[in-house]
Parts: structure tokens; sequence; C-alpha cells
């Protein structure tokens, strides 16, 4: 009985240190931080353009941001400006190798590019990353296999 609960406290523990993210702006579940609300908003409306800007101003202001360089190269994928979105991801990940959000969304922008393989590299990170599978991971996982599959 003792081990029972002691795995339900373990397992309770495990889903609270996951951070819920909201599904569109690829946010790693660090800290709060207000200065991206109104991108998130931005992003939310599919004002790409406007995310774009604000999240430029928002980094220049904050280099040490990953999740405001993660933001930026979401919303340039959005746009379709791959090499400015890569840019943007590797800049996240340079700042947090770690950061889940950056990690899903340069390799989709890398199946956009029909670099699998390059897709692939940021699905293993996820698969190290993450102690059980995350949302990161099945997502890019899924936008990988569908991409092989339509090869």
């Amino acid at each position: 009985m003792r081990a029972l609960n002691f795995a339900a406290a373990l397992f309770a523990m495990l889903l609270l240190a996951c951070p819920a993210r909201a599904a569109d702006d690829g946010y790693s579940g660090g800290a709060s931080d207000d200065g991206l609300r109104p991108a998130r908003m931005q992003i939310a409306e599919k004002n790409w353009l406007g995310a774009v800007a604000t999240l430029n101003a928002y980094t220049r202001a904050n280099p040490q941001s990953a999740d405001g360089y993660n933001l930026l190269g979401y919303s340039y994928r959005q746009l379709q400006r791959y090499n400015e979105a890569l840019d943007a991801y590797q800049r996240a990940l340079a700042l947090d190798p770690k950061h889940r959000g950056a990690h899903e969304y340069i390799g989709e922008a890398y199946i956009a590019l029909g670099r699998l393989d390059k897709a692939r590299e940021h699905l293993e990170a996820l698969d190290k990353i993450c102690f059980l599978p995350c949302e990161e991971y099945r997502d890019l996982k899924r936008s990988y296999e569908a991409a092989l599959r339509s090869r």
C-alpha cells in the first residue's frame, strides 16, 4: 500500500512539474513574462506581422529571452520566412538548449523546408528532454511521420 501511495504521489509531482503551454505560441513554460503578453495576443489573433514587430522590439530589449526568440521564430514561420525563423529558433536554443517549444518549432520549419534529417535531430532532442513523452514531442513526431509518408 505504501508503494502505491508513493507511486501516486510521484506521478502527481511529475504532472505538476510539466507546465502546460498554449497550443499556438510555443511557450517553454518558464517564469511568466508579462512583456510577451502583447505578442501572445497578436499570435492568438494570427497577426503575424504585428507579432514580428513586437517581438523584434522585445528581443532587442531582452536579448536573453529564449521565449521571445521562440515566439519570434514561430511568427516568422507562419509568414513562411524560414531563414529568419531558423535564426530566431537557433538563438532561443543557444539561450536554452532544452527549450521544448523551440525544438518542436524548428523541427516544423525544417519539415516545411524538406529537411527531414534536421527535423529528426530535434525530435530526438525532445525525446531526451521530455521525461515522459511531452506535447512538443508528440506534435513534432506526428508532423515528421506525416512528412515521411508523403515522400
